[in-house]
């Protein structure tokens, strides 16, 4: 679904290094259609009615252009840029037949959703999250998320994920949508280098079992470490909630559970922190 343009409020911009892309549209009023659209895909529904995510940021933009993205239009605002050398990813993504847009100053703060906006905004197409679609290793490393709520939770599980070489993240009983802005911000792009897919804990479960993927999962209601259990097989890491951890869904059908050393007062760490423990030790056994 294209977002609206005001023909009133755009004008051509000359001067595009590569005669073969589009010169950019230059947008000057927060009262453009266009804008008011683009603040709409803040929304989910917006977003999955689309079929869009939001990509704001140059290292996050780089990043999902150097992972084969193709955006459907792209914002930028060079009064915001630190450095005018990043001007050159404008042509790089005009020659893609991306529609570009420059914005003056006023108009990009009003459309970006990021407090301190870097001048580059992009509308690309909505990242694949179907489980059956899902492709994996022979000897997969897979990290599940149950009902994880935080945007920033799930961004820096797929950080990991991406460091690690994780196959895949699965968000299971999902509550915040892999479009999330917030969670694209918090991923650093690499929502875009980690498949993911989103599916009910009773869909996940058999699918695992069908490719013979050991389940471990998380939670402080054990004697067995998390260094204690083998990784080096098809596994998949499941963690749940800091507040309520995984149901008894997850922990009555796990292969194994596991634990990390809590010596202070609290009985919990952040679920991205216990994801990347767990992850780290999988790898340091994965490790030739």
């Amino acid at each position: 679904m294209p977002l609206p343009l005001s023909d009133s409020d755009a004008v051509t911009i000359t001067g595009m290094s590569d005669p073969q892309s589009r010169p950019p549209l230059e947008l000057t009023s927060t009262s453009n259609p266009r804008i008011k659209a683009l603040i709409g895909l803040r929304r989910r529904r917006a977003r999955e009615q689309a079929g869009v995510s939001l990509v704001e940021g140059y290292e996050e933009l780089v990043l999902a252009l150097d992972a084969g993205v193709v955006p459907q239009s792209l914002y930028y605002c060079p009064a915001l840029m630190s450095t005018s050398d990043q001007l050159d990813t404008v042509d790089r993504v005009s020659a893609l037949g991306t529609t570009v847009f420059r914005l003056s100053r006023p108009v990009f703060e009003k459309a970006a959703y990021r407090e301190s906006p870097d001048g580059w905004l992009a509308v690309v197409p909505a990242v694949p999250t179907g489980l059956a679609e899902l492709r994996i290793a022979a000897n997969p490393l897979l990290l599940v998320g149950e009902a994880v709520e935080k945007p920033g939770n799930l961004g820096a599980m797929l950080r990991t994920a991406d460091a690690v070489g994780v196959d895949a993240v699965i968000a299971s009983q999902p509550v915040t949508d892999w479009g999330n802005p917030n969670v694209v911000r918090a991923s650093k792009g690499t929502i875009f280098t980690v498949p993911v897919a989103s599916a009910p804990t009773a869909e996940v479960l058999p699918w695992l079992r069908d490719r013979a993927v050991s389940v471990v999962a998380a939670t402080p209601d054990t004697d067995t470490e998390y260094t204690d259990v083998d990784f080096t097989g098809p596994t998949a890491v499941v963690v749940g909630t800091e507040k309520h951890g995984l149901t008894d869904e997850w922990l009555d059908r796990a292969d194994a559970r596991v634990r990390i050393p809590m010596l202070g007062r609290v009985n919990s760490l952040n679920v991205a922190t216990s994801a990347a423990i767990i992850l780290y030790e999988a790898l340091r056994q994965r490790r030739p």
